[in-house]
């Protein structure tokens, strides 16, 4: 037996979200997750759910039809646009502060500003501060009139020197080329920040950490209608208690197995030790763009220059 020391580091999914239009209470809440998680958990990684800062409006339809927009609709995304947060921000540098205090490495889901557009983007911060950010790069279905497409300059993966972070924003999982995009960079701990409630994202889940040979940390909301403002009505009906948006987050091994989660009907915080070393052991038989990659036969380009419309960050 080995007598070399293990490798670990405890990383954290937060399960939650923030009251709808309010910026300041959704960092404030962000920032007291982050310390729980490190402060009492132990976590040196913390991920926090897609849109956490900004928000996710779901059930609202913001008066689209195929062909129209109505004022009432046009007005509830002036109020959404103005809950977004500028990168550069105030909101950046708070997180930023917080994990220089803390020494943590945090990634935040949140919706930016860059003048008419939001983009729906992962925040990554360290012990250093603010590292960058991916930007979504296809938005769902509705999702589409809300926010803009990312592009290819924005795919950061953040040596922290212990492992190799990287985020994929909800249905970009399902992505394959943007996948193997990710794993090309030695991507070791695969973020997931995700509204995604459903039983069939757990599949998704542990796929991506088959097939990346990877850990998999995936934060969801668990939203009710009482984080939505009172004027507001989802199509899932006004009682308080009526859940939004379920969770299920969860953490998975590179061999696909569940070590912590999914967590289901409420807010909380779920932590794993992970074992580093676990990373080598799995890609022992595959490893997506390394062995098993077969360059002779396929190819992946990928523009990562900014474009207009999507420019950088």
């Amino acid at each position: 037996m080995s007598s070399e020391p293990r490798r670990t580091l405890t990383a954290a999914v937060v399960q939650a979200s923030a009251p709808l239009f309010d910026t300041q209470a959704a960092l404030s809440r962000a920032e007291a997750l982050v310390r729980e998680a490190v402060g009492e958990r132990g976590a040196q990684v913390v991920v926090l759910p897609e849109a956490f800062l900004g928000g996710y409006p779901k059930g609202l339809d913001f008066g689209i039809t195929v062909g129209s927009r109505t004022p009432a609709g046009r007005e509830l995304f002036r109020r959404y646009h103005a809950a977004a947060i500028d990168v550069p921000g105030p909101e950046v540098d708070a997180l930023a502060d917080l994990t220089r205090e803390l020494g943590c490495h945090a990634v935040v889901g949140a919706v930016e500003r860059q003048r008419g557009t939001l983009y729906c983007v992962a925040l990554h911060f360290g012990p250093d501060g603010y590292l960058g950010l991916r930007r979504k790069l296809m938005p769902t279905a509705a999702e589409r009139y809300l926010w803009g497409q990312g592009d290819g300059s924005t795919l950061p993966v953040i040596d922290t020197s212990t492992a190799r972070i990287g985020a994929a924003i909800c249905w970009e999982n399902y992505m394959p080329l943007f996948r193997t995009a990710m794993y090309a960079k030695g991507v070791d701990l695969w973020c997931a920040p995700t509204v995604d409630d459903r039983d069939a994202w757990q599949a998704t889940m542990r796929h991506i950490a088959l097939e990346g040979r990877c850990f998999v940390l995936g934060a969801c909301q668990y939203m009710r209608r009482d984080a939505l403002p009172s004027d507001l009505h989802p199509v899932q009906g006004d009682a308080p208690d009526t859940v939004l948006i379920g969770g299920g987050s969860v953490i998975v091994s590179p061999l696909g197995e569940v070590l912590a989660g999914p967590l289901r009907d409420g807010e909380g915080i779920l932590t794993a030790e992970l074992d580093l070393d676990d990373l080598t052991r799995a890609r022992f038989d595959f490893d997506a763009t390394g062995h098993y990659a077969r360059p002779d036969v396929f190819t992946l380009h990928v523009d990562e220059s900014a474009h207009a419309g999507g420019v950088g960050g």
